[in-house]
């Protein structure tokens, strides 16, 4: 079994290349490889794709390796290989960012992605730090995990998802703030579960060993 992290230049991987590799060794997960190479993509069996920065410079950081849009498509929708999304990865699932341009996304989960709103003006955006996971649905990915549990979030935007179903999980910041969003074999963060302590690496634990 091979965990690949996608490397687009889309921020430092080293903590989270870190936080995978030691929870492969207590699940008995496999690999894990940081790669920017679109056939090891398609041999894997678990896809991660991390991300920092802008929606629309992300994307096109991702279409710029030859044959990468095409190996995520054919490995995550057709052949149903296991995806996370973390940050502005789990944003790019949406069917649009709209963060200084509109960009299309990925489209596997339908929504876009618009700048986080407080109702609070005394709230800062980026919305940073802290926060209390509330959960919305059940998943496997967040077995062991509850309403309450904290995870650590740096972000402008959130994925407003199209279908409530999808969402999994939010926080509040002056307003209800998309967490987690999942569909069939995809599952997006909006936070860093690298450096969401325990409850991050309990989600990165059981993303190793789910199979949906």
């Amino acid at each position: 079994m091979t965990t690949v992290l996608i490397d687009y230049q889309s921020g430092n991987l080293h903590s989270a290349e870190k936080a995978f590799q030691r929870m492969a060794r207590e699940t008995g997960g496999g690999t894990v490889v940081v790669t920017s190479d679109p056939e090891a993509v398609a041999r894997a069996t678990r896809i991660v794709l991390p991300g920092d920065g802008a929606f629309p410079a992300c994307m096109k950081g991702l279409a710029g390796y030859a044959g990468m849009l095409e190996a995520l498509e054919d490995a995550v929708i057709r052949r149903g290989v296991p995806f996370l999304g973390i940050c502005v990865g789990m944003q790019l699932l949406a069917t649009w960012g709209r963060e200084y341009q509109d960009t299309r996304g990925l489209g596997w989960i339908g929504g876009e992605v618009v700048r986080i709103a407080p109702e609070d003006p005394a709230l800062k955006v980026p919305h940073m730090g802290w926060n209390d996971l509330v959960i919305d649905r059940s998943h496997p990915v967040l077995d062991g995990i509850a309403t309450g549990d904290h995870a650590y979030f740096v972000h402008s935007y959130q994925f407003r998802v199209a279908d409530p179903a999808e969402r999994l999980a939010h926080v509040d910041y002056g307003g209800e703030v998309t967490a987690i969003v999942a569909r069939d074999n995809v599952v997006g963060l909006q936070f860093h579960p690298e450096k969401s302590q325990a409850p991050g690496l309990r989600m990165i634990a059981n993303f190793l060993t789910w199979a949906p």
